[in-house]
């Protein structure tokens, strides 16, 4: 499952470990979203990283084929 976690931190000009500060969650885990190393990912992890940055869990993924 790819995500567009690298292309809406940039245009908050934002970083992982702002985003862990944000959302309260690991910087090992939002590290392994970013570089789309979890093939799996919680959904309250999406959740959290949606809220924060003010988009919705479907612009923030998006499915292989």
């Amino acid at each position: 499952m790819k995500n567009n976690l690298r292309v809406l931190l940039a245009k908050k000009r934002q970083k992982v470990s702002d985003l862990a500060k944000g959302t309260g969650l690991s910087k090992s885990a939002l590290t392994a979203l970013y570089y789309e190393r979890t093939k799996h990912p919680d959904i309250g992890t999406l959740k959290k990283v949606a809220d924060y940055l003010n988009v919705s869990i479907d612009e923030l993924l998006t499915v292989d084929d």
